[in-house]
Parts: structure tokens; C-alpha cells; sequence
């Protein structure tokens, strides 16, 4: 008989990016039981094409703050929905309330097991013992095998073996051409310690654009983000700046899937090009891709980094810099940047 299974992750839309794959592999492979996933607003958008058995909540937080609020939200959803299992990929105070108030309402639970104390000793500044920790994608997949789930590993891409629809961007640019090289580039983070400087930055993107038969998108959120961009985009016909254009992350999601390769950060957008099949070379500085927030799918030698005893020092960038001058980020050069993204130079 089929169940009703509430899966629930928060947090940042990386994070919830990065869910995806075991989601909708859990769905296909479980086609007798419905799945409700619970998130918030924003990163529900990232929930499109979905198997036929699945349904995404999108809540406001702040209309359930505290215990109660939790309490009200548990009793929402059990009525609603006739909760049978419940899957904490997030496992925060929020949703470990959530669990317990399922639990009290006659729900089995499991949550993730994310091995804080492995990452402590990744990251502590002294004896670091630096060894790859288990993706945090293989672990939302034990979370349903715990729950006796069956899991594939059948998920490509949120287009499947095709590409988003051309007409979901055409308001940003036109089609692509025969042999256009198309190049999507980040350039930043939530925290300093992610974030490669924007003035070095700016020489990547200039040096990109000179290449013949390419065309770049710069992708950033809010007025300062697109002040930035703004200040190289405007200067060629080639670069568009996507933080002004604001068409919706279903239609960027489109357009991604048609580009070359994604230049990001340890960011959410290194995950949404993960989403939709597209090669990523990323930028470490504080972070590591052993934290385990590695691009789903995406190849270890594409992750630039510099080899220093001090890294990584955090798991999220969000910790000051110990030695005061982020030369994990300033010491990668562009030339090191330009090179790893492999973009026809039009030479014979």
C-alpha cells in the first residue's frame, strides 16, 4: 500500500539544489508512494518537470516561528496531507522539532547524519586531518534507504536528456548560433571567504570576451551585484548582464543548460549548473571541496584551488580569514582561471 512521505530541507538554495538527484530518483523508483517536499518559497522554483508522484510545499517561515509555530505546521501537514514518513535532510532545530511533534502525531521519522565532528577536524586551524568527507549528496540518499526506499541513480539533468526551451530566454538573447561558445560566470557568494575579488575577476571576463564567437553571462542577485557587473558588461557587446534582466530562476535554469561551461564560486550556481548537465569549473578559497558541497556529477580537476595548510578553514566561507588576507582567493590568478575553462581561441 502506498505511502504519504514529507521530505523537508531549508535553508539555502544550494543546499536545496543539491536534493534534487536523490528526490526525484526516490520518486521514479517509488512510483506507488506520494512525496510532498517542504521548502521555501524561493527554492521551490527550482522544482520543475517533477515526477508525477511528487508535490512541493512552499512555506513562509515566519508565519511558524518558534516551538509553536512548529507545532501548528506539524499539525497542518499531518491533516493535510496524511503524513505516513518523514525525512529531515536539513536535521536543524527547526526541523528537529518538526520531527518530534510528527513523532507525537503517530509519523516515523529519519534524518541525515551530516558527521559535525568530522568536520570539525577537517577545518580546526591545528592537526587537521584532511580527508574527503561523504557528499552531502550521498547522504540525502541514505536518508531514504534508511526509510527502506528503494533509490536508482537514473537523474541527469532536470531537462532529462534535453535542454531547456529556447523561448524561456529569448528576452535575453537570441538563439544560439553554429559554433557559439556560450560561458555563464558567477562571480560571487554569500560570504567573503567564497567570493574571488571582483577586480581579478573583472580580468577574466575581459580576457573571455575577447575570444571570437562567444558570448557570456554574468549572473548575480540585488543593485550592488549588478552595479558590478555593469561597470565590464557595458563595455562589450558580448557580455549580458543577467542581474539586470531578472527573468526567473526556472528560465535561468533554461538558459544554463545551454551554455559550455559555468564559472562559479562554492556557490548555489556551480549546484544549478549540476541540475541541468552543464560542465563547472569552480573557485575554492576558504572552503574545500572534502567538506562534501562538491557540484553534483562534476569533475574534482575543474575545481581550482591553491594548496595551503590553512585550508580549508571553514565549511561555509563565512569564518574571518586567519592570516587577514584571503591569499587563498587573491593568489589565483586569471591566467589559471582562463586556462582550466578551455574556451576556443578561434585559432587554427
Amino acid at each position: 500500500m502506498g505511502k504519504n512521505i514529507l521530505i523537508s530541507r531549508f535553508s539555502a538554495l544550494g543546499d536545496i539544489a543539491m536534493t534534487i538527484p536523490a528526490v526525484y530518483d526516490a520518486c521514479n523508483a517509488n512510483p506507488e508512494h506520494k512525496f510532498y517536499f517542504l521548502t521555501r518559497k524561493h527554492p521551490a522554483q527550482l522544482f520543475i518537470n517533477t515526477p508525477g508522484n511528487l508535490t512541493v510545499i512552499a512555506v513562509d517561515l515566519g508565519n511558524y516561528k518558534g516551538v509553536k509555530g512548529m507545532w501548528r505546521l506539524a499539525g497542518s501537514l499531518k491533516s493535510s496531507y496524511s503524513i505516513d514518513l518523514f525525512l529531515d535532510l536539513h536535521d536543524v532545530v527547526r526541523t528537529k522539532l518538526l520531527r518530534s511533534f510528527l513523532t507525537m502525531r503517530g509519523v516515523k521519522t529519519f534524518h541525515i547524519h551530516k558527521n559535525r565532528d568530522q568536520r570539525k577536524k577537517l577545518t580546526r586551524r591545528h592537526k587537521k586531518i584532511l580527508l574527503p568527507l561523504k557528499p552531502i549528496t550521498k547522504r540525502y540518499r541514505d536518508v531514504f534507504t534508511a526509510a527502506g526506499l528503494k533509490m536508482e541513480a537514473r537523474f541527469k539533468s532536470l531537462f532529462g536528456n534535453q535542454k531547456g526551451t529556447e523561448s524561456n530566454f529569448a528576452m535575453v538573447t537570441t538563439p544560439k548560433k553554429e559554433n557559439e561558445f556560450w560561458l555563464a560566470i558567477a562571480p560571487f557568494a554569500q560570504h567573503e571567504g567564497k567570493i574571488y575579488p571582483f577586480p581579478l575577476m573583472k580580468k577574466v571576463i575581459e580576457e573571455a570576451a575577447k575570444r571570437p564567437n562567444i558570448k557570456i553571462f554574468v549572473f548575480g542577485f540585488g543593485s550592488r551585484e549588478e552595479k558590478l557587473i555593469a561597470s565590464v558588461a557595458d563595455n562589450y557587446l558580448n557580455i549580458v548582464n543577467m542581474a539586470s534582466k531578472k527573468i526567473g530562476l526556472g528560465n535561468e535554469l533554461s538558459l544554463l543548460s545551454h551554455c559550455n561551461i559555468m564559472l562559479s564560486m562554492d556557490s548555489a550556481n556551480m549546484h544549478l549548473a549540476s541540475l541541468v548537465g552543464s560542465r563547472t569549473v569552480s573557485i575554492w578559497g576558504a572552503t574545500h571541496p572534502y567538506t562534501g558541497f562538491f557540484g553534483w556529477h562534476q569533475d574534482v580537476a575543474d575545481a581550482i584551488q591553491l594548496d595551503m595548510t590553512c585550508r580549508p578553514c571553514s565549511i561555509y566561507g563565512n569564518k574571518p580569514c586567519q592570516r587577514g588576507d584571503y591569499h587563498c582567493l587573491w593568489g589565483i590568478t586569471p591566467q589559471m582561471i582562463i586556462q582550466r575553462l578551455q574556451i576556443p581561441s578561434g585559432k587554427p
